[in-house]
């Protein structure tokens, strides 16, 4: 049985919502400077819908292989398939699959198409960030996000291998129920103690920017300009 999962007010997954994953990152150098080096995808992802939002939400960690066929009868499959979609549902919403794919090189088959993309949004999830191969993507459900490590044609035998462990995706630890942000640059976790500070963080950090984009945006800019509003920006707390 999984742990149950923290979860904080709807105003607040908002509020970070309105920030871009880079941002987030930023801002937590600031609150939880001991995660600057972890906790955030460390290569290139496909996004499938750049033009959406931001997504943030509680991690459901699955894993999947693709690979080796079944040798389990049908219908220890189909009890198997009911219980990861019960997983799934039994996640606070909304969720965001975070998926490891244990074949190597990950990504032979896609566990994401037009299917489970619709079913997962029905069971309250925002998108999947996995390191395998998602298809379909025209058909995927309207809104659904998708951050992959590929897109390819088949499924092959693919299908979850496990579910509530701790996953990898590109150098990102996520555990099960863990607070997660992501959008087309990739995704990172926020520790729920520092949640609701991340915000206080931006206004510095955007107070701070603003010295030296300023700056740097004005027709006479030189470098001593630029050596004043470092200083200026500097002094900012």
């Amino acid at each position: 049985m999984t742990a149950a999962v923290k979860t904080l007010p709807a105003s607040l997954l908002e509020t970070l919502k309105g920030f871009d994953t880079p941002t987030i990152c930023n801002a937590l150098e600031i609150v939880a400077p001991q995660r600057r080096m972890v906790g955030f995808t460390r290569r290139a992802l496909v996004c499938i819908r750049p033009e959406l939002p931001p997504m943030v939400g509680y991690a459901a960690t699955v894993t999947c292989r693709a690979a080796v066929p079944p040798t389990e009868p049908v219908e220890e499959r189909r009890a198997r398939r009911v219980a990861y979609y019960e997983y799934i549902d039994s996640l606070p919403r909304p969720s965001i699959v975070v998926v490891q794919d244990l074949d190597d090189p990950a990504g032979f088959g896609a566990l994401w198409g037009e299917v489970n993309s619709a079913v997962h949004k029905g069971l309250g999830a925002l998108g999947v960030i996995t390191n395998g191969s998602v298809r379909d993507i025209d058909q995927f459900a309207p809104g659904f996000q998708a951050l992959a490590g590929s897109i390819g044609p088949s499924h092959a035998w693919v299908s979850p291998a496990g579910w509530g462990a701790p996953v990898d995706v590109h150098g990102m630890t996520v555990r099960h129920g863990d607070l997660v942000h992501a959008d087309r640059h990739g995704a990172v976790v926020i520790p729920y103690e520092v949640a609701d500070k991340v915000a206080a963080a931006v206004d510095l950090l955007v107070r701070k920017e603003k010295e030296i984009l300023d700056a740097a945006r004005d027709p006479s800019f030189t470098i001593d300009t630029l050596r004043a509003a470092i200083k200026a920006s500097d002094e900012i707390h």
